[in-house]
């Protein structure tokens, strides 16, 4: 057997196994979109005014802490706390951790909101870093700012707990805005289930280039900056297709850092957020799987597609590639210290479908895609013999990174429709045809990187750049 003929069996078996992992994905990811298609449908026909009046009247028994981590957030933590002032839910708190900042969060919070520093005695049901002092707003009596040692966003968030005075806290990143019904409706699985549901996440949209006034935003517009613009669409398709199915199941594992509520009793059993992992929300969100299913407790944790928080994007292949690379290594750390899951029938359907499906699918999926391109270029240079695995490869990557994305824009226009401007929508359906060719590629490159800097155990948080969301 000569050199060309193991070539040929080696091509042809790679082309095969890419091919049928293209399918897959495809398959899987079809269905989510058709499942979240129905389940929005039941969703578009309810007054949603009338629900939230129905929810505010049962949801007076369930408090909220939010608890607002800021490292460097001068930019965007006034903002941020205005929007939260204006959340429609009769009984919340507004927690500000500052973690060792170096620029002026600490000073920007304390001028806007009058804050004082008091003395108050805290129960450490968490271990952190040290408080290094309390504040509390003169004009807002809800608002409490919680300066500590640098501790990173876990170690902070774990403050924030600690120092919470209510059973269920929410926490968002110290860059985003919160819609005025977000909180409320987040809230509703959870009061709605009888504490069944102990975690939920809502939606999380893009808000560069939008209207945003005292922490509102007051119209929502898409940019002209390409690299903010896949982001639109890659969040969109992210939501759509992945978390509403997964979600019906009590298989989600991710729900999103920037926007997430949980039952504080069960957080602290669980052992609070880990500070030893750079993907410490998703960490959290397995390790309450992991302690309800080696409980046999009865406890669910779901995604709510339509309460909206609104956070800023980086607009930049640099920050791009620091935040892809860092969510990927979050997933990897957050895989492997909870390894034990997988395929283990003692875990359910977490163990058996939800943990191998973050494996195969997110995890490995950057590393085949990338070995895809790779044997796109070479069956190109090669010649006509292999012309058409080039051609059904490329269908295949255009199906899944843009007709796909296509139809999470048609199911998000019509059901909750944060873009109105038929232009809008229009440059969004056209950039998303150009997702296979140049945007995928360079963020399965970062995601690469994060395999990588995991590996060489580079625990590397990266620093995002600025811009601020006000006008």
């Amino acid at each position: 057997m000569n050199i060309s003929t193991i070539f040929w069996w080696i091509h042809e078996f790679f082309g095969y196994f890419i091919m049928f992992y293209m399918v897959l994905i495809i398959g899987i990811y079809s269905s989510m979109l058709i499942f979240a298609y129905f389940h929005i449908k039941k969703g578009v026909r309810l007054d949603r005014f009338s629900e939230n009046d129905e929810n505010l009247k049962m949801i007076y028994s369930k408090p909220v802490s939010v608890i607002v981590p800021a490292y460097n957030e001068e930019l965007g933590i006034i903002n941020t706390v205005h929007s939260l002032l204006t959340l429609q839910y009769p009984q919340f708190e507004i927690i500000v951790v500052n973690d060792g900042s170096k620029d002026q969060t600490l000073q920007r919070v304390i001028e806007e909101f009058q804050m004082e520093k008091v003395s108050r005695t805290v129960k450490r049901e968490l271990p952190t870093k040290e408080i290094i002092g309390i504040y509390e707003s003169t004009v807002h009596p809800n608002i409490t700012l919680i300066d500590k040692a640098n501790g990173g966003k876990a170690d902070a968030l774990n403050v924030g707990i600690n120092v919470s005075k209510y059973p269920y806290f929410c926490s968002i990143d110290g860059d985003s805005i919160l819609a005025n019904t977000s909180l409320l409706r987040v809230m509703q699985p959870i009061v709605t289930s009888n504490d069944r549901v102990i975690a939920a996440g809502g939606s999380v949209r893009i808000a560069n280039g939008a209207d945003v006034q005292l922490g509102t935003v007051v119209s929502s517009v898409i940019p002209n900056n390409p690299v903010v613009i896949m982001q639109i669409i890659e969040y969109l398709r992210a939501f759509y297709m992945g978390r509403i199915a997964l979600s019906k199941f009590n298989l989600v594992l991710i729900i999103s850092g920037a926007f997430s509520v949980f039952s504080k009793k069960w957080v602290i059993k669980a052992g609070g957020y880990s500070v030893n992992t750079i993907g410490e929300d998703m960490e959290l969100v397995v390790k309450l799987h992991h302690y309800i299913l080696k409980h046999k407790l009865n406890k669910r944790i779901e995604f709510v597609p339509d309460p909206v928080c609104w956070t800023e994007a980086p607009d930049n292949l640099r920050d791009l590639q620091t935040q892809r690379r860092r969510w990927h290594q979050g997933l990897l750390g957050s895989l492997m210290i909870h390894k034990s899951l997988t395929f283990n029938p003692r875990y359910k359907r977490i163990g058996m479908i939800s943990m191998p499906y973050f494996w195969i699918i997110e995890f490995f999926g950057p590393i085949i895609e990338f070995s895809g391109y790779i044997y796109l270029i070479i069956s190109f240079m090669v010649g006509n013999i292999y012309l058409d695995s080039v051609i059904i490869l490329t269908t295949l990557f255009l199906v899944y990174g843009s007709f796909l994305s296509m139809f999470a824009i048609l199911l998000e226009t019509w059901s909750i429709n944060t873009y109105p401007r038929i232009r809008d929508i229009c440059k969004l359906m056209l950039f998303s045809l150009t997702e296979t060719f140049w945007f995928r590629p360079l963020t399965i490159l970062y995601r690469l990187q994060g395999i990588i800097y995991y590996i060489r155990g580079r625990e590397d948080w990266g620093q995002l750049q600025r811009r601020g969301l006000s006008k």
